[in-house]
């Protein structure tokens, strides 16, 4: 009798799950905090095949108040489905910037690759050009300093020393290469995603980065190939202007020995034959990105420390924030002094474009002046940090179908680590983006009816890895935020 009690908990926990990953995909929080309240274990609840929690799920629809509530129940925030996958990813992959940042606040691990293509969450972010999510999951690599852009164009000068700003990290993260040599810079460029093609030039992205040959790619531009060539097959003519301003080779072959214009013929992009057949007779300045952004680093380390919620607040609130109206005030902008809550700051930081002078200060709402950094107000304590720990979906003992008087509920759940799991399935061995691309994935892989193609490239003609050009409407371009234009040719 024993044993058929333990066996109907453990079904009650699976429907349970299932009742929390239905919440966590339709944004019911009061459904979620219940379960979760509930028996918190359920938070580590993963679906069968697709081995997807409810992390995964509310990250996906961005549901960020859910993606909060299960973080603070204890779930690891770099879960992994089938896929390898995490949460970040797939908030990087369906642009959920409110996700990202709360992820980033409890520290997500973004350096993980995922199983089948190698490729980090800043790769799926530069793919589907989402410059927001872009910009916060590098939010602890850029300094809230106001000479960082000046840094970066003369990093390689023996000026600079390491004692002002140590930007190896930074040109690591961007410079990431997933399989077959893929670095953010090339999906960017072949997808055109113009603002990600210009964040990430601005924080030190390679332009001669070329893909390689691992024996399991199938790339119909060859490997050897810079972000020009893929920006040359993509057809945008503003990535191309971008890249060559930063000193693109124009004459750089792959090792099928063809150049950037070579590729735009092959793939009838013939719009770009006067950009990549002669090099500019003056030198070409770019304006910087208005994605980048200086004060994320500092209001960030603000948030981890002193929290960013209104928690215990009394209806009455003697100074509250300009902009909200609501929370207390808790940080001050350096320069103009004026005072926000953190969560106002984080949201200015994640949504604003910059202004161009100083490149990548925020303007004030209340004044304009250009934000570098901001700075705790005295009197703002640290919290204490929410313990976090990594709960295994066991048998739960506060079930209806386990008796209290038996046996078992009496031994302490750290004796024994009966889990109810689904069977693991084996780590997929990592291909690259380009070969799953050839294969049409279905659709509904892991995530249900949403598109979760995990290819860091689109598929094209013959069932190849390369996308459209706009004018053949196979793309989804976004429009340029910004009135003016990124590039401004100068005679030199």
């Amino acid at each position: 009798m024993g044993f058929l009690s333990l066996v109907g908990n453990s079904f009650g926990c699976s429907a349970s799950g299932e009742r929390l990953v239905s919440a966590a995909r339709d944004g019911d929080l009061q459904e979620a905090r219940a379960l979760l309240e509930y028996n918190p274990r359920l938070a580590r609840y993963s679906t069968f095949g697709g081995r997807n929690s409810p992390l995964h799920y509310a990250a996906a629809q961005g549901h960020h108040e859910i993606v909060s509530l299960l973080l603070e129940s204890g779930v690891e925030i770099n879960l992994r489905n089938y896929g390898g996958q995490t949460a970040l990813m797939q908030a990087c992959q369906y642009g959920h910037w409110e996700v990202v940042q709360t992820l980033m606040l409890f520290n997500a691990n973004t350096h993980r690759t995922d199983y089948l293509n190698g490729g980090t969450a800043l790769h799926f972010a530069a793919l589907h050009g989402h410059a927001q999510c872009l910009r916060l999951v590098l939010a602890d690599y850029v300094p809230s300093i106001p000479n960082f852009l000046n840094l970066m164009n003369d990093r390689s000068s023996e000026e600079v020393t390491d004692a002002v700003f140590d930007d190896d990290d930074l040109v690591k993260m961007v410079n990431w290469k997933a399989d077959g040599g893929l670095t953010p810079l090339h999906m960017a460029a072949l997808n055109g995603h113009v603002e990600c093609v210009q964040l990430l030039l601005d924080l030190g992205a390679c332009v001669s980065e070329v893909t390689i040959e691992d024996g399991t790619t199938m790339d119909l531009i060859g490997s050897g190939s810079t972000p020009l060539h893929y920006a040359a097959c993509g057809g945008n003519a503003v990535c191309c202007q971008l890249l060559i301003a930063r000193g693109a080779n124009l004459a750089a072959q792959n090792a099928s020995g063809l150049t950037p214009l070579m590729v735009a013929h092959s793939w009838h992009r013939n719009s770009l034959e006067e950009i990549l057949s002669n090099e500019p007779e003056g030198r070409l300045h770019t304006l910087p990105s208005p994605y980048l952004c200086l004060p994320l680093m500092s209001i960030m380390s603000i948030a981890r420390e002193c929290g960013w919620r209104y928690r215990n607040q009394s209806p009455v609130c003697i100074d509250p924030c300009a902009v909200c109206l609501e929370g207390r005030c808790s940080v001050a902008a350096e320069g103009c002094k004026h005072e926000f809550c953190t969560r106002c700051a984080l949201y200015l930081c994640s949504t604003s474009y910059t202004s161009v002078n100083p490149a990548g200060a925020i303007p004030c709402p209340l004044c304009r002046h250009p934000i570098i950094a901001f700075a705790a107000l005295p009197g703002t304590s640290p919290i204490r940090e929410l313990p976090r720990n990594s709960l295994s979906l066991s048998l739960c003992t506060t079930c209806p179908a386990v008796n209290s008087d038996s046996s078992a509920a009496s031994v302490p759940s750290h004796l024994y680590r009966t889990e109810f799991h689904c069977a693991r399935m084996p780590p997929m061995g990592s291909s690259s983006f380009r070969s799953l691309s050839c294969q049409r994935l279905n659709p509904s892989f892991c995530m249900g009816t949403m598109d979760t193609n995990p290819c860091l490239i689109r598929c094209s003609r013959f069932g190849s890895i390369l996308s459209r050009s706009a004018s053949h409407g196979e793309t989804n371009r976004r429009p340029w935020p910004l009135t003016f234009s990124p590039i401004v040719a100068t005679t030199s």
